[in-house]
């Protein structure tokens, strides 16, 4: 079930889920050693979808200055090519148009997943740069 909750809404459980999901991705997966947890979870509305104990999509979505941010975008390896990163992004989107109409979107995305999301109109606005051991490029949807 999709849901987007702050931290202290979380469950243990679904929390749990979330953060193994970011872990297995971000930190096995890619093989980057870092402090996942920051002070962003904190402040951040938590984007996921959660079937059985289990979190197949992921991101979360806060303010940075005048702009909005997302990012810890991810999908469980079981669930890609089955639609969930298309539609997680949708609900970010649709999320940001109802709660900051107007703001401007900026986005640090990794380099394989640029054309995604130039496809949801953004548009890259650096060079590549490396963020945690892996390409990222800014992005911004206006």
């Amino acid at each position: 079930m999709w849901q987007i909750k702050q931290l202290n809404e979380l469950s243990a459980t679904d929390f749990f889920a979330m953060e193994k999901l970011r872990i297995d991705t971000f930190v096995v997966e890619k093989k980057r050693l870092y402090h996942d947890l920051d002070d962003i979870d904190l402040k951040a509305d938590h984007l996921s979808y959660i079937e059985n104990g289990q979190c197949l999509a992921y991101a979360r979505i806060f303010e940075n200055g005048d702009a909005i941010h997302f990012g810890r975008v991810a999908t469980a390896l079981s669930a890609r090519g089955q639609g969930y990163g298309g539609e997680l992004v949708r609900r970010i989107l649709a999320f940001c148009a109802e709660k900051w109409p107007e703001r401007p979107i900026e986005i640090e995305a990794q380099e394989q997943v640029v054309g995604l999301y130039e496809k949801f109109g953004f548009q890259a606005v650096s060079p590549l740069f490396i963020l945690e051991g892996t390409p990222h490029q800014k992005m911004i949807k206006k």
